[in-house]
């Protein structure tokens, strides 16, 4: 499942969403949260994501069906939000479910990596009157080297 959304998620429904009966042995998810960018500044500003639909779901799918080429994934769960956020929302969700752990720690990091460097999200940060796009971090595009 791939869904990109302005609303905020329920990560307990998308883990219940993982458990396959009888045969899930781990279940790997990461939770990523906004974090205030301008700590000194006594402003935590805003935080806002666009994408172009149907050109990200297929990007996130791409990058989901490279991890279940990888790994004998049993299911897999990536929900992203786009639009304004604020300062501790639930902003990514990604959860994979395998029969083992590594499998699914792998799989988990794997996708979360390509999301952060290759996903067809635009991030715009303001702070007060001043606004500014932002870019792949330059460790994010290294991680893909491990891989």
């Amino acid at each position: 499942m791939i869904q990109v959304q302005q609303d905020d998620f329920d990560v307990a429904a998308l883990y219940r969403d993982l458990l396959i009966k009888n045969k899930t042995g781990a279940v790997a998810m990461f939770v990523g949260l906004v974090r205030e960018f301008a700590p000194d500044s006594g402003d935590q500003g805003s935080f806002e994501l666009e994408h172009y639909p149907g050109m990200t779901e297929k990007n996130l799918a791409s990058i989901v069906d490279e991890a279940k080429q990888r790994w004998p994934l049993l299911a897999t769960h990536v929900v992203h939000r786009v639009g304004k956020l604020s300062v501790n929302d639930q902003i990514v969700f990604v959860g994979v479910s395998a029969g083992h752990r590594s499998e699914a720690l792998q799989a988990c990091d794997f996708i979360m990596d390509y999301l952060k460097s290759r996903a067809a999200f635009w991030k715009k940060e303001t702070q007060g009157n001043e606004s500014k796009w932002v870019e792949a971090k330059q460790e994010d595009i290294q991680s893909l080297d491990r891989w």
